[in-house]
């Protein structure tokens, strides 16, 4: 029986990833500390599909707390997909959290696993340890990272990190995800709170001048990409996962306006810092070694996560309504 450790299992990639082992047959432990950076409620709705799966187990707390010896003593592969999120954050007194849910957590991960003969962790990384490249598109072995933000720092770092692990014979293998979306994605990322503005007819915060581009990755590619590291014989140390499929954020209001027939009201604001002007990854590393192909479309994927939070407002609509009604 194949046997996984999901780090950060209620979260947004955790969650479809660990659905997805489950289906594949595997045993799956997920942890999740649920940190405050957004609410409960929606990582415990994460983990909704997973409710009374037989081969899934949770545990609630820390990476820097728990015992790893313990959760890793079935030699698992490890997905470590745990991590402080987000680039704005990570400045000034945040950057506390960074380094310990990102540097300590991932070295305590990775010493244990070592311990523990587990025979791969896959973890990831960040298209933000590129910063703003002088070329495009980022080749692993081949562009300079330079990340802009604290954040990216931490990544970075823990690339490092992963090598020395891996220099000593741990399999690792860390994954730049670029620009995930689709259904459950965070509360504070562009995407949802775009979706979320045009079914409530309310101003969508646009910082800079809406011609920054990112190379979109739908989340149920990111996935395939994740789960395919973890199976993958001879794998590399780093791999870009990008969906090819890469346009600016004007682009994107566009297409989503298109797909929910509304308008969209911008409130104009000034660039933020840490953010880079454009993100592109060539992958064909991760197709060659990992068989992987993004397939999932543009257009299908804004689609995907603008019905997803439809109907996640219809059903939290419905659960309000019902808890009004007066009981006789």
């Amino acid at each position: 029986m194949k046997r996984a450790l999901v780090t950060g299992c209620a979260g947004f990639i955790g969650s479809h990833l660990a659905e997805r082992l489950d289906a594949e047959g595997w045993n799956v432990v997920g942890v999740d500390a649920f940190t405050p950076y957004y609410d409960r409620a929606d990582k415990i709705d994460n983990l909704g599909a997973l409710q009374g799966a037989r081969r899934f187990s949770f545990v609630e707390g820390d990476i820097n707390e728990l015992d790893l010896a313990a959760l890793m003593a079935d030699a698992p592969v490890v997905f470590h997909l745990a991590a402080q999120p987000g680039v704005r954050l990570s400045f000034g007194e945040g950057f506390a959290r960074y380094t310990a849910d990102n540097l300590l957590a991932t070295q305590r991960i990775l010493e244990a696993a070592a311990a523990a003969g587990c025979p791969r962790v896959v973890w990831a990384s960040s298209s933000s340890v590129y910063g703003d490249a002088a070329a495009y598109p980022c080749v692993e072995d081949e562009t300079p990272t330079a990340p802009r933000s604290p954040y990216g720092v931490t990544k970075r770092a823990c690339e490092d990190l992963a090598a020395i692990y891996r220099g000593q014979g741990l399999s690792t293998v860390g994954l730049r995800y670029f620009t995930v979306y689709g259904p459950r994605q965070r509360p504070d990322m562009a995407m949802r709170i775009l979706c979320e503005s045009l079914l409530d007819g309310a101003p969508f915060p646009l910082y800079g001048d809406g011609q920054q581009s990112r190379d979109f990755t739908h989340v149920a590619d990111a996935v395939d990409a994740t789960y395919r590291a973890g199976l993958a014989d001879d794998a590399a140390a780093i791999y870009n996962v990008g969906g090819g499929h890469e346009a600016t954020l004007a682009d994107v209001i566009l297409t989503l306006e298109e797909l929910a027939g509304r308008e969209a009201v911008l409130d104009r604001r000034p660039d933020q810092a840490g953010d880079v002007r454009r993100t592109a990854a060539e992958t064909t590393r991760a197709q060659t070694d990992l068989g992987w192909t993004p397939s999932v479309g543009l257009r299908e994927g804004l689609r995907s996560e603008l019905d997803w939070v439809s109907a996640r407002r219809r059903a939290l609509d419905a659960a309000r309504r019902g808890a009004a009604t007066p009981r006789p």
